[in-house]
């Protein structure tokens, strides 16, 4: 029987279900994001779970609570990648069918994995909410039992768990931060937090180019954005849940968006100080730390998966060194003659700059004589490094000019 609304007898049944197939995400505490934000961060890594993010929590609660027809009649889902491993992981535990609809924009390691727990994959359109329909379709031919996403109470009860988790461990937390997506995990951590603190503050984080909860409320119905544009693919949704968004009404005291850029560099300060990979999606939260109006608070971050494939890895590190100022290219001109190029080297050396590639470019100018371009792209430690070996390439002579990078 469908759940019909979210109680605290439910929320405390399912943290004890879910411990069956979670790990133990104790609190980590960030020395870095702290000492950054003036507050006392702690991190709650649901990347480190089985399947690589929280959506175990609820589809295995919801699944936990079908009969054993539905599901012998076979599970089926959309998802963007981290509840398609939720489900296959759980439909595989409980020996039954799994099929997921993910969009044909979902990285290969998510799809790769869902079909390594066993799961059957279909690829259908761009964005989540084109893999839902088609996904309902395909309930509707077969007979599947439908598992969303999001807008399910159930599944919704089953990732608040996480709140459960948090204030056991941290019971003086001020704010709890939650990424969003169509809802369901920030509608279960609001809901269960305010039932047992109404005192802390639960902030939604979206990105800045798919906010459709931030929207939603403020036309104070639920919208569907025309379209979506992020690297935060886990959480390209358009249309939050209808049945989740009376609580996030509720219990939400705030939305914050974030940009793609900001992501870059949470990603790139995640490496670096934690030594941990998390997806775009989960580094919402960590990018928003420098959003929230207030100090010296206790601030729980929930990352909230870290399901991310080499490639976008590779493309995100280096762009996030760009943004740092950690690599940038700049452009000289030269008298076509021999020695030249030691001495712009030389001035970069001088200034513990290291060239990373060099462009030649003779046909720069008619006149050779007056004039070569040379691109360097050069590695420094930061935006100070990069503005003293600018300056020294200036009084040098060389009138260097900023270009694009292209690694």
């Amino acid at each position: 029987m469908e759940q019909t609304e979210l109680t605290l007898d439910k929320f405390e049944e399912a943290s004890e279900v879910v411990k069956r197939v979670t790990a133990d995400t104790k609190l980590i505490y960030s020395e870095h994001f702290s000492r950054m934000t003036g507050n006392k961060v702690y991190l709650k890594p649901e990347n480190m779970q089985v399947t690589g993010a929280y959506k175990i929590r609820g589809a295995y609660y919801k699944i936990s609570t079908l009969t054993e027809e539905e599901r012998q009649r076979g599970l089926i889902t959309a998802s963007a990648g981290n509840h398609a491993q939720g489900v296959a992981y759980a439909a595989r535990v409980y020996g039954c069918k799994a099929v997921i609809v993910m969009p044909t924009t979902t990285p290969l390691i998510k799809v790769e994995r869902t079909r390594n727990y066993g799961a059957e994959v279909v690829l259908y359109g761009d964005v989540y909410d084109d893999a839902c329909a088609k996904a309902l379709e395909l309930a509707a031919e077969n007979g599947y039992t439908f598992i969303h996403p999001f807008d399910d109470l159930t599944v919704a009860t089953g990732q608040g768990t996480i709140a459960m988790e948090i204030v056991k461990e941290l019971p003086l937390v001020d704010y709890i931060l939650v990424p969003i997506g169509g809802g369901g995990l920030a509608t279960g951590i609001s809901t269960l937090t305010k039932m047992l603190n109404p005192k802390i503050k639960v902030i939604g984080v979206e990105p800045a180019g798919a906010n459709c909860l931030q929207v939603s409320l403020e036309k104070g119905e639920v919208t569907t954005l025309p379209s979506v544009n992020t690297i935060a693919d886990g959480t390209a949704v358009k249309r939050p849940g209808e049945k989740i968004f009376p609580y996030l009404q509720k219990n939400l005291d705030d939305v914050i968006t974030v940009s793609d850029e900001e992501l870059v560099v949470a990603f790139l300060d995640m490496v670096e100080n934690h030594k941990m990979i998390v997806e775009n999606s989960g580094l919402l939260t960590v990018a928003a730390l420098k959003h929230l109006n207030c100090r010296d608070k206790k601030v729980a971050a929930v990352m909230s998966g870290g399901n991310m494939d080499v490639i976008t890895m590779s493309s995100v590190v280096q762009n996030g060194l760009i943004a740092r100022d950690r690599i940038f290219t700049v452009s000289v001109l030269l008298p076509d003659r021999p020695g030249e190029l030691v001495r712009v080297s030389s001035v970069i050396a001088d200034k513990k700059g290291n060239v990373i590639k060099l462009e030649h470019n003779q046909f720069y100018s008619t006149n050779r004589n007056a004039a070569v371009e040379l691109r360097i792209t050069l590695e420094a430690f930061g935006t100070e490094h990069k503005k003293e070996i600018l300056a020294a390439l200036e009084d040098a002579g060389f009138n260097p000019k900023l270009a694009h990078t292209n690694l």
